[in-house]
């Protein structure tokens, strides 16, 4: 048993994955880089800190100008001991994320560009799709390699 003197230590791999719910907006970046700390500093992997606060803020920030959703879930997760997964669900299917290529004057457009260039592999995952319904959101993840 755990007493609040003694430090619980996170597991290795699964879980606890950390996940939370906040407003689909810009500021909602800060929390997600706090999270994305937290998670790394439980697993040992501080050395992960730098692309991953800047893939979550990517995420964020493509779900706040592209979907119409009114909340986000960020998700760290660990899904096996070479791999942290960082990702961010919505309610917006439909919204699929493109890899593009910004002009050189262009003031945004670069936010999958850099998660390309940072993350081992990123994409999307449709999810709760039913026959006749269809899917009710997407989570977009990128992942990057945790080295032992």
């Amino acid at each position: 048993m755990t007493s609040l003197r003694t430090p619980a230590e996170a597991a290795p791999t699964g879980h606890p994955a950390y996940s939370q719910t906040f407003p689909c907006e810009p500021e909602t970046a800060e929390h997600g880089r706090r999270i994305v700390r937290i998670a790394l500093g439980a697993w040992h992997l501080g050395g992960l800190t730098d692309p991953a606060e800047l893939i979550i803020s990517e995420l964020i920030a493509n779900a706040a100008r592209h979907t119409p959703c009114r909340s986000i879930r960020l998700l760290v997760e660990r899904p096996n001991p070479m791999r942290v997964g960082i990702g961010v669900v919505d309610k917006a299917p439909s919204l699929l994320p493109v890899l593009g290529r910004a002009g050189a004057d262009a003031e945004s457009g670069r936010g999958l560009v850099l998660i390309d260039a940072l993350a081992d592999r990123w994409g999307y995952t449709l999810l709760g799709s039913h026959r006749a319904r269809g899917p009710w959101g997407k989570k977009t993840w990128a992942e990057l390699k945790a080295a032992p």
